[in-house]
């Protein structure tokens, strides 16, 4: 077979199962929409609940009567007075254990942190032949003094296996007696104990059966503080975590953890967390950046899901629950202290700052990788965008203030990249001391891509390498980034199930959508605009919003029922795109992918599965949207994705690259590398092609950690290498940022219309400040920021305050603010005119405006405002109900 192929299909375990063996708890129905019940009941046959005029109770009464799932009631949250109520109900009702241990093997040793959770990761695995279940397990004493109180939670993946968690709330207690023990229930006694643990009122007595298993030795310890830095890179659609763990890292680190492997010690360790998409738990290094609300019910306690949870209880409420779920968050830096209003499945509402999200978020990183290693992070390290880093210190230094935020020897992104090569480099001796090396750094990351410049040489002197780095940022594009990929698979996409559900069941060629041949995308981009290239996608994409529409936005004003199916369409369509996307972009030997209902014994090797739990499409219909049940009957390529994003592809390496290949400057650079996780895309290295001799350009891959492509480590694993190396003297380095090309032009109009450029695009931030002038009474001054197309992207508004204004003399002003005021400027200015200076601040990526102005033949000076380059509203939102 020579090509490769996607298929999806609808059942979320990634296995094959007959109808009827799904199980669904209340809990999960009572999320779901009457369209998702009436699907559920459609795919099972449940005859009795395909009547039109069912109401939604009884839809979820007949599903539970045929398919409900066994509801475990565990003791997973901490209650008043129920650690107090159990030890009386085993003082009463537990007398004696059964004779027979029934095969039960328990870990020999436990070793348990207060304040934090137990699950599958610390591997305390209980095993039997048969006849347990899950249930509440009891630890306790020769004494029968209560200890603790764990979660049994069965091994989807093993059979007889199980494994212990508790919640990072659980008490433990500590006795003087050694002799522990591990007490297990029937299904029954489980229930009994949790309705004592939880219920005020007494219960009527009963004999509670138990087996006892005793614990060879039982270690309750305190969370030991550690000096490692935790390293955040905190991305646009992901984010990921790790820190170098040198032995002696905590004086006493978890033996369990050294033994499972979970802990390497003198290593890199990532953090790793729980993917609960499917049946059995994956526990994976990447965290979508995502936040959802969980429970907003009581606003001084508010409860979300972060990552994968946030987004599966999304798809549990078919894309259309009215939960808040904030996503592509990274965006927020230069507005992170405006409020949101955010409101539950269940309708509670309640306002919290952008800032407290966020802190819910990062905070769930830290304790994740306390649990994970075992100890108590006090010093945390944040990569970030290079033109943003001192706003993204700023804001992470506020939000944590418990916590101290690496400043002196914080990396940008593009350096941590670009120091992970280097470190490489010089392990294996190709760098030649005293020498000039020169690179580009392209990173292509969820929702920008960056472009920076590098030039440094290397000693290897007596006591450590040195390192003398300078660094500039020479290009971005804010509006293009891995979700423009996904946004363009996704119109494909709908335009296809659109042509197939209007009766045509016909295959869109994508030759009819990209009329360009393949080898003739970049000459059609260079001499007509990337616009060209997609101009009948897009007249297509909004004749199919007449058939499966998207834009929910432009549906506020309709009917809830309505509004909440468009927003279902939307996101089911951008999840089943963004999965496909890291399909072909992930794997190896994988061209096709296909959506089909039924699992199919297909021996395509090329072809990719990706299994579903519920079909979400609505489908306009006689005017009026309707649930579409049947899967389509349609095979997409790797073929046809690449020729989509092609132009995309090449346009933003153009925009970048060109520049330098006229001018000569490409042949300069021994190392282009590219990073992020959409750069695995080989549109990139065939567009780099055009500009640079293929050899040039490092795109090496180490094989993918688990589902994390090694590029989106990269980052990551540069900041960690280059922390590590500074605290053991290994490095010496000296960087320097010299000043960026500010990829942006402001303006503003003279009085008789004329447009006047005070900041030219990719022009040096250290360059010479523009200037307008104004009467000295104009209380307003209109500025214009354009993109470096020429595209208008921001007006901004200066208010001119004249009580603001101080007198001063020319030496005041330069003693303040340097050469970006020369003297001929103010020496011009007149009695009753005021001089706006506009001039970059790459530090905080904005420019300044700073009014002089003179009366009477004196000077007097305004107040300085800066202003972003970069805001909410400059970047493309995908997620805006508008596509």
């Amino acid at each position: 077979m020579n090509g490769y192929s996607y298929r999806l299909y609808p059942d979320a375990t990634g296995r094959e199962r007959a109808r009827g063996t799904m199980r669904y708890t209340r809990e999960e129905l009572m999320d779901m929409t009457t369209f998702q019940l009436r699907n559920i009941c459609y795919k099972e046959r449940l005859v009795e609940g395909l009547g039109p005029r069912t109401e939604r109770e009884e839809l979820i009464r007949i599903i539970l009567k045929f398919l409900g799932a066994d509801d475990v009631l565990w003791i997973d949250q901490s209650y008043d007075g129920g650690f107090e109520r159990i030890q009386k109900a085993i003082s009463r009702h537990m007398t004696a254990p059964m004779s027979s241990d029934g095969g039960i093997s328990v870990p020999a040793r436990l070793i348990l942190y207060e304040g934090l959770k137990v699950d599958k990761l610390d591997q305390y695995v209980v095993t039997a032949p048969g006849g347990l279940t899950e249930s509440n397990v009891l630890l306790v004493n020769e004494s029968m003094e209560l200890c603790g109180i764990f979660n049994l939670v069965k091994d989807d993946t093993v059979a007889g296996t199980f494994y212990l968690t508790a919640g990072s709330g659980s008490t433990w207690k500590r006795s003087g007696n050694r002799q522990y023990s591990l007490l297990f229930f029937r299904k029954r006694d489980s229930e009994y104990l949790y309705q004592t643990y939880y219920s005020n009122r007494p219960l009527p007595p009963v004999h509670i059966q138990y087996t006892q298993i005793p614990l060879a030795d039982l270690d309750i310890r305190e969370l030991e503080p550690t000096e490692a830095v935790l390293a955040i890179d905190f991305g646009t659609s992901n984010t990921t975590a790790g820190a170098f763990l040198h032995n002696g890292y905590i004086q006493a680190p978890s033996s369990q953890d050294l033994l499972n492997g979970r802990v390497r010690m003198d290593a890199i360790n990532y953090v790793a967390f729980p993917d609960p998409t499917y049946k059995a738990t994956d526990w994976i290094e990447v965290l979508p950046t995502a936040i959802g609300v969980a429970d907003c019910s009581d606003p001084a306690n508010i409860r979300y899901e972060f990552g994968y949870e946030a987004l599966r209880s999304m798809r549990r409420g078919g894309y259309s629950s009215r939960a808040s779920v904030f996503r592509s968050m990274k965006r927020w830096v230069n507005n992170y202290t405006k409020l949101e209003e955010i409101v539950d499945v269940h309708g509670n509402a309640a306002n919290v700052s952008r800032m407290d999200l966020l802190r819910a978020y990062m905070s769930y990183i830290i304790r994740t990788a306390e649990h994970q290693f075992k100890c108590k992070f006090r010093h945390v390290h944040f990569t970030s965008p290079v033109k943003m880093k001192t706003q993204f210190l700023q804001m992470f230094g506020e939000m944590l203030p418990d916590y101290q935020i690496e400043q002196t020897y914080a990396l940008d992104e593009g350096m941590a990249v670009l120091y992970n090569t280097l470190a490489d480099g010089m392990e294996r001796g190709v760098f030649m001391e005293g020498q000039m090396y020169h690179a580009l750094v392209i990173d292509c990351g969820g929702g920008t891509t960056d472009l920076s410049s590098c030039a440094f040489t290397m000693e290897d002197g007596h006591m450590a390498y040195k390192l003398d780095i300078h660094t500039t940022y020479e290009n971005g594009d804010t509006n293009f980034g891995g979700h423009n990929i996904t946004y363009r698979i996704m119109q494909f996409m709908k335009i296809v199930f659109a042509d197939y559900y209007s009766g045509r069941r016909q295959v869109t060629d994508i030759d009819h959508l990209i009329e360009a041949p393949g080898a003739d995308v970049f000459r059609q981009v260079d001499e007509e605009g990337v616009k060209s290239v997609y101009r009948k996608l897009e007249q297509r994409y909004e004749e199919a919003e007449q058939i499966i529409p998207t834009a929910f936005a432009r549906r506020e004003n309709r009917s809830r029922d309505e509004y909440l199916r468009v927003r279902g369409n939307f996101y089911f369509l951008w999840e089943i795109a963004e999965e496909m996307k890291q399909q072909f972009f992930r794997k190896t030997g994988i061209l096709r992918n296909r959506f089909h209902s039924e699992m199919e014994d297909d021996r395509d090797s090329d072809l990719q599965i990706t299994t579903m739990e519920r079909w979400f499409l609505s489908v306009e219909r006689g005017g009026e949207l309707k649930d579409e049940y049947e899967f389509p009957d349609v095979v997409f390529n790797i073929k046809e994705i690449t020729q989509l994003i092609k132009a995309d592809i090449y346009e933003v390496v153009r925009k970048f690259l060109d520049d330098f290949y006229r001018q000569g400057k490409m042949s300069q650079y021994s190392i282009i590398k590219l990073t992020g996780q959409s750069c695995r895309i080989d549109v990139f290295r065939e567009a780099l092609k055009e500009f640079v001799p293929g050899r040039s350009i490092e795109f090496r891959q180490k094989p993918a950690e688990g589902r994390v492509p090694d590029l989106k480590l990269a980052c990551l694993r540069g900041a960690i290498r280059y922390l590590s190396a500074r605290k053991t003297g290994a490095v010496q380095a000296e960087i320097t940022h010299d000043a960026a090309v500010i990829p942006y032009t402001v303006s503003a109009y003279t009085h008789n219309g004329r447009e006047k450029v005070l900041i030219s695009s990719l022009d040096r931030s250290d360059g010479i400040p523009g200037s307008i002038s104004r009467p000295f009474e104009t209380a307003e001054v209109e500025l214009y920021l354009s993109g470096n197309d020429g595209q208008l992207r921001q007006k901004f508004v200066y208010s001119n305050r004249q009580d603001a204004y101080k007198e001063v003399l020319y030496e005041d002003i330069r003693a303040q603010y340097g050469d970006k005021i020369p003297q001929d400027d103010t020496d011009s200015i007149v009695n009753g005119e005021t001089k706006f200076f506009v001039y970059p601040d790459d530090r905080h990526w904005g420019f300044h405006v700073l009014p002089v102005a003179r009366r009477n033949e004196r000077l007097y000076l305004g107040s300085q405002k800066l202003l972003p380059f970069e805001t909410d509203l400059s970047e493309l939102d995908f997620f805006d109900g508008m596509k």
